[in-house]
């Protein structure tokens, strides 16, 4: 399966003591260069009682991209829950957000990172 930036991807998280855990969505921010198949991915819940205003992203059914999202609730995207994993342990696609979101997620981490020094 091929898979972009703005994906949503299945994968099985595992719990505390390391044994199987539940699938759970994360969004693919982008493909991390060189000879590996690692992604920057950043976790999806539908808790939305975790949600930091002003950084984190809320999906809803009435957002125009929810239903290409293949999520079946609110889901709050956790900008700051970032991890690296590798492609193969991915479950499957679940389905996208849109490109400007994507890219409001992806400057909210930037400006994060690289604070505006004036």
């Amino acid at each position: 399966m091929e898979y972009s930036s703005g994906n949503i991807v299945l994968i099985r998280f595992p719990r505390l003591d390391l044994g199987h855990g539940k699938y759970r969505p994360v969004l693919l921010l982008d493909k991390l260069p060189g000879p590996f198949q690692d992604w920057l991915i950043c976790a999806i819940t539908s808790q939305l009682r975790h949600n930091i205003p002003d950084w984190d992203e809320i999906i809803s059914p009435s957002d125009t991209d929810f239903e290409q999202s293949g999520l079946k609730v609110h889901s709050l995207i956790r900008i700051g829950k970032l991890a690296t994993i590798d492609e193969s342990i991915f479950e499957g696609k679940l389905g996208s957000i849109s490109q400007d979101r994507l890219q409001r997620i992806r400057t909210k981490l930037s400006d994060r990172l690289v604070p505006n020094k004036s």
